[in-house]
């Protein structure tokens, strides 16, 4: 997403909001310290280990995912892929069943103008180390034709994937077959309506809730076997916002951004009782509705957020980023 008004704008957002990420364990947030991860993505926590994170650049200068300790932020492992083609524009990742590590290469800043994208498939690594890994390469191709994407979440009990594009508007969840195949192409089909101009999302870990993100505020929804029933609304840090992940038990939402030295933090999961971040303090901007669900309201920033469109107009700023 080289954007440089994009990019002005979360610098300008997150210096006025963001209060210093907490660096004592991946539960309370920390800050990504890798000086090659200036496009944070994606998010994943780890299953197999504990405290480690994995995420990537949206347009790096190779098929790459850093497995990042969320007690330092520092990187402790580099995995390339092999088996590839030359990724475009990398959005997202998630873990599904079996520890299997799923990349969204589904990005398109064009306008949703590629006839088809791209699903990447590997197994975690069992030792944290630099290495290269094989992986599956699968076409992913929407029934409704080509869309600009960057959410895409993987059931940690199905092991369907599911995609969610970007518009402005509110966008839509695409459910992909029960199996991915490497042979042909892999139809998306539309199945239900998300109210937000999606950036990432995730599954809770037991599979029951899903939560959406977008530049503003968030929301979440009762999975009900795939038919989503919305529940609620998330709080999200100002700025360049990217990514989303469940902590593996599941009591926290941490929320990431692009940028160098970028700060992931931690608030309650959806659901429970709201800490100070999701109830609008720690500099998130607490996103409201009015009852007909209609207008989005944002407090704390909303100031800096009025000048930034006055002098760049927000909707240009990050239309396609």
């Amino acid at each position: 997403m080289r954007r440089s008004l994009a990019l002005l704008a979360a610098t300008l957002l997150t210096g006025v909001c963001a209060a210093p990420a907490l660096a004592v364990d991946g539960d309370e947030g920390f800050t990504i310290t890798d000086p090659r991860i200036t496009e944070s993505s994606g998010l994943a926590a780890s299953r197999l280990h504990p405290g480690v994170y994995w995420t990537h650049n949206d347009q790096d200068n190779g098929p790459y995912l850093y497995a990042v300790d969320g007690a330092t932020g520092r990187t402790v492992a580099r995995v390339s892929l092999a088996g590839i083609g030359t990724p475009r524009d990398v959005e997202a990742i998630s873990i599904g069943p079996d520890n299997r590590i799923y990349v969204g290469d589904i990005g398109d800043n064009l306008g949703g103008t590629w006839p088809y994208v791209w699903i990447y498939e590997l197994p975690e690594p069992a030792e944290l180390k630099d290495q290269t890994v094989e992986a599956k390469q699968y076409v992913v191709k929407y029934d409704d034709g080509p869309r600009d994407a960057e959410s895409m979440v993987v059931h940690p009990k199905t092991g369907r994937v599911y995609i969610i594009d970007k518009q402005e508007d509110g966008g839509h969840l695409y459910e992909g077959p029960a199996e991915l195949s490497t042979s042909g192409a892999n139809v998306f089909k539309r199945s239900a309506a998300v109210d937000l101009w999606a950036t990432d999302a995730a599954f809770s870990p037991d599979g029951e809730q899903l939560t959406v993100r977008g530049y503003l505020g968030g929301l979440y929804y009762d999975w009900n076997d795939g038919t989503p029933a919305r529940k609620g609304r998330i709080s999200v840090p100002l700025g360049q916002g990217e990514s989303v992940t469940y902590t593996v038990d599941g009591k926290k939402l941490l929320l990431g951004m692009e940028g160098a030295n970028s700060a992931v933090k931690a608030q309650d999961a959806p659901g429970g009782e709201p800490s100070a971040a999701a109830s609008g303090g720690g500099g998130a901007a607490a996103a409201s509705e009015d009852s007909d669900g209609t207008t989005l309201k944002v407090g704390g920033a909303a100031a800096v957020l009025v000048v930034l469109a006055g002098l760049f107009g927000l909707r240009r700023m990050v239309r396609r980023s």
